[in-house]
């Protein structure tokens, strides 16, 4: 157990002193920014066609920009992205399943699924996300909850623990029915969860596929409805829907230069060019940025071999930032004012903390180097010779 001094460095800031008259001036036009919306993290993205959009950044969870966000509306095959995740997390993906007659008896699109075909489940997810089979989501709802009531409770429990408030889950599908519906934010959660998965994030990056399904099983090539795919050179995939209800919808994720984003739009009348100004705004305004290290000092030993230890921390992390923010990184450093001997290598001593502002960017361990040994206790008798042997010096001494 230790008690941590705390001690704060800046890379690049400096302190500022405004005077009153400046410091007025610079709170009005912060509540100007605040009420407009966005300010000018929505500037350079123009108008939408799309009822409701987000882009959202998901290393920080932060909205780099919004409209009508949080508002539930239909989401149409989007929804495919939640019955995806829940059949991987929750089946094997070479487990081989047996279709069920009502299971596809389904409308709208369709892989060409048909009852007793025989279809492994990695199969089943890519024909699922790629073609946006109805049929592959009812399959896989009966595959892992018996029943499309049984399985939509467990995507609105899945979807309470990613933090999605404004969605209810009724079909697999994504088909209009009841209240199934999300918001352009959740959305956004889902996708990041969904691309935690190494899985669906290569089947959605992918133009097209060869799945093996039928009775007997034949090879048939499936293809990725999501055309961001090709018109942007920075897409990696999600997905797409589309209900007379719901109009276009697309869930996306882009990468570039390190920096990972996410873009949802609802209700939309172009959403391939309304994801394209999305993502060209964001980029525009975010940058991958590698934290530096902090030089350690060593920290006091008591009662050891060594009066003093070496420290060892983590390399910092790549992080992403919006552009202004490298001009706010600070760190701050909680370390014991001393150790108490023995201190093992590897053993954590404190840490190190990493902000931008106000916004802490991550925390690593720092740990002891070296192993510092207890130094020896004398016992009684040996400590009795020391004392009389240094009186007699002494004595002599006079």
């Amino acid at each position: 157990m230790y008690f941590p001094l705390t001690i704060c460095i800046g890379f690049y800031g400096q302190v500022v002193i405004l005077q009153k008259k400046t410091l007025i001036i610079f709170l009005t036009a912060f509540l100007v920014l605040l009420s407009t919306g966005m300010g000018t993290k929505a500037a350079g993205i123009g108008s939408l066609s799309s009822q409701s959009a987000v882009l959202y950044e998901p290393e920080s969870g932060r909205i780099l920009y919004e409209k009508d966000a949080h508002t539930p509306r239909p989401m149409a095959s989007t929804t495919k992205i939640m019955t995806a995740l829940l059949a991987i997390e929750r089946c094997p993906a070479d487990k081989i399943l047996t279709v069920s007659g009502e299971a596809v008896r389904v409308e709208g699109s369709a892989l060409g699924l048909r009852g007793g075909d025989q279809i492994m489940m990695l199969d089943l997810v890519t024909g699922l996300l790629l073609e946006s089979g109805n049929d592959a989501a009812n399959v896989i709802a009966y595959a892992i909850s018996g029943g499309i009531p049984e399985f939509a409770n467990l995507m609105n429990e899945r979807a309470a623990t990613i933090g999605m408030k404004n969605t209810t889950f009724v079909t697999p599908s994504g088909l209009d029915q009841g209240d199934h519906s999300s918001s352009a934010y959740d959305m956004a959660l889902l996708a990041a969860e969904a691309l935690k998965n190494d899985t669906i994030a290569k089947i959605c990056d992918t133009e097209s596929a060869l799945i093996e399904f039928g009775n007997p099983p034949k090879k048939i090539r499936v293809t990725n409805h999501n055309r961001l795919l090709k018109l942007y050179p920075y897409a990696i995939g999600m997905k797409t829907g589309f209900t007379k209800k719901s109009g276009r919808c697309l869930v996306s994720a882009a990468e570039k230069d390190g920096v990972k984003l996410i873009a949802v739009t609802l209700k939309a009348g172009d959403d391939w060019n309304d994801h394209i100004a999305i993502y060209e705004h964001g980029f525009s305004i975010t940058e991958s940025f590698s934290l530096p290290e902090i030089a350690l000092p060593k920290t006091p030993v008591s009662g050891g071999t060594a009066h003093q230890v070496n420290l060892i921390a983590d390399v910092p992390p790549v992080v992403t930032l919006i552009r202004d923010e490298t001009n706010k990184l600070r760190s701050e450093l909680f370390l014991p004012k001393f150790l108490i001997a023995p201190v093992i290598a590897g053993e954590v001593v404190g840490e190190v903390k990493y902000f931008a502002g106000e916004r802490e960017l991550c925390t690593l361990s720092i740990k002891a180097a070296d192993n510092i040994n207890a130094r020896p206790v004398a016992g009684f008798w040996t400590r009795m010779h020391r004392y009389f042997a240094n009186l007699l010096h002494e004595w002599l001494r006079i």
